[in-house]
């Protein structure tokens, strides 16, 4: 495994430990200014801002938060300069606040990633994922 594949395999950790932890913050550090978001039967999602501001209502009033939990296997990295794609199985379960039902969903997603200033970000994101029982 080259030293390439082996951070982009260290973004990808950091992305769910920080999914997880709620760590908005982090999340936005692992992407591109330019990132792009691609979901099914949705608009694409353009920007780290956009980002941002979807991810802000994920608050109850009392301050409890949106919990996330997910596994990611990277099926493929492949890097070519400055640039890097990969694909992975991704399984997510997210519990909304107020006691409302997880949901889960799972699929595929294909991502392609850019070296800034000697880091791998994530710069565009094709999500397939569908809702599973």
């Amino acid at each position: 495994m080259t030293t390439d594949e082996q951070e982009i395999r260290n973004v990808v950790t950091q992305w769910m430990e920080a999914s997880k932890a709620g760590d908005i913050g982090a999340v936005l550090s692992l992407m591109t200014d330019d990132v792009v978001f691609l979901q099914p039967g949705q608009p694409p999602m353009m920007g780290k801002a956009a980002f941002a501001e979807k991810a802000k209502p994920q608050q109850g009033p009392l301050g409890e938060r949106l919990q996330i939990d997910g596994k990611s296997e990277i099926q493929e990295v492949q890097v070519s300069g400055e640039w890097a794609f990969m694909w992975t199985k991704l399984s997510v379960t997210a519990t909304p606040p107020g006691g409302a039902p997880p949901i889960k969903r799972a699929g595929h997603t294909l991502t392609v990633l850019r070296k800034e200033n000697g880091r791998w970000l994530l710069a565009r994101d094709a999500n397939l994922l569908v809702k599973v029982d």
